[in-house]
């Protein structure tokens, strides 16, 4: 009988104490936390890439505005290829070895386009780009994510 009463003792002390709380718990939450951590980094990631696509379009978009036509006394300099290399790394003249603005948007793996200027004297500047996500995505059941930017300029000319 004396062992039945030592064996419910032990039981009911450690049912009883705090001890193991703290571990228990983080064995709960650690995983929730770190995949919403990263989701939020991945998240940040995709807004800082949309962002630096805006900023590459938006300078493409003011290097084309400026350019002057070609005129029987003048030849034009400016091009779309010009445009392009300042979108994708944000210079004309890229030396070897330059980054790009965004991995996995450049001049072979992405397209901008150049719509003609309009009516009211505006031209659009286009492109699509498709986020290279990390796992935790395909995890996630989340499919591709297409980053599409364009933006609109007064051509000005000189």
């Amino acid at each position: 009988m004396n062992w039945l009463r030592c064996f419910f003792n032990r039981r009911w002390r450690f049912w009883s104490t705090d001890d193991g709380a703290v571990l228990a718990e983080a064995l709960i939450v650690v995983p929730f936390v770190t995949v919403f951590a990263a989701g939020i980094l991945e998240f940040g990631n995709i807004f800082w890439e949309r962002m630096q696509i805006d900023a590459g379009l938006r300078d493409a978009g003011r290097y084309l505005a400026r350019c002057r036509p070609t005129s029987p006394t003048y030849t034009s300099t400016c091009s779309q290829a010009t445009a392009k290399m300042i979108a994708f790394y944000g210079t004309q003249t890229p030396s070897t070895g330059t980054a790009l603005r965004v991995p996995g948007w450049g001049p072979t793996l992405a397209d901008i386009t150049v719509n003609p200027v309009g009516a009211g004297g505006t031209f659009t500047i286009e492109t699509a780009h498709l986020y290279e996500a990390s796992p935790l995505f395909g995890w996630l059941g989340i499919d591709a994510i297409t980053i599409s930017v364009s933006h609109e300029e007064r051509y000005m000319g000189w």
